[in-house]
């Protein structure tokens, strides 16, 4: 708002198209087994100096019984110097909401529920996440990240890698073609309600 340039005013209209191509588009839950296990299964994403102005930016979607029930998109507090340090911080805060998640859920259904399941799509990320040795490389990413550590050797969370493709954090983090976009859109659970199709 206080320097507006072009490139801003292209990417307000983006928003705008985006807005008017899906008003008719809702969240789809459907009614699941009640003998089904609750597992929380998240999927974290970081796009690397994401924000042109500022940081990069993280995405966190959480999903249970398939249908998701929290999603963050949010630019990092720290300065990322390469990709796997932006996916480690999105991996962190990811960790830190899932286990808060966990709790809460064991809390409303009064008994202790699985760790939940974290898919990320780096791998350096991952082995950073495991692999004290790697400190050397990370020692100047702020120690509340290095949290996600601990939370994997205690069993707290489990962290998995899962391909580009299936990576459903996507759609929080990046501007998608239409195929992907749509794509996205169907395994997330969205669905146009009005008909239309996606115009943005």
């Amino acid at each position: 708002m206080e320097k507006p340039h072009e490139e801003h005013v292209v990417a307000v209209k983006r928003i705008l198209r985006y807005v008017v191509g899906t008003r008719g588009y809702r969240l789809h839950y459907t009614k699941g087994e009640e003998d089904c296990t609750l597992q929380l299964i998240g999927y974290s994403n970081a796009h690397m100096a994401g924000d042109p102005d500022t940081r990069s930016t993280s995405g966190v979607i959480f999903f249970l019984g398939g249908s998701p029930i929290t999603w963050q998109y949010a630019k990092q507090k720290v300065v990322a110097l390469s990709s796997c340090e932006a996916e480690y911080i999105a991996a962190a805060t990811a960790a830190c909401q899932g286990i808060w998640l966990a709790c809460l859920l064991s809390d409303l259904v009064g008994k202790k529920i699985g760790a939940p399941e974290l898919k990320v799509d780096n791998m350096s990320a991952i082995a950073l996440t495991k692999n004290p040795v790697f400190h050397d490389r990370s020692k100047h990413i702020d120690t509340r990240y290095h949290y996600i550590r601990e939370c994997i050797d205690r069993g707290m969370i489990v962290i998995e890698y899962v391909a580009t493709e299936l990576q459903l954090a996507d759609i929080l983090t990046k501007a998608l073609g239409r195929v992907r976009f749509q794509e996205l859109h169907v395994k997330i659970g969205i669905k146009d309600l009005s008909g239309d199709s996606i115009k943005a």
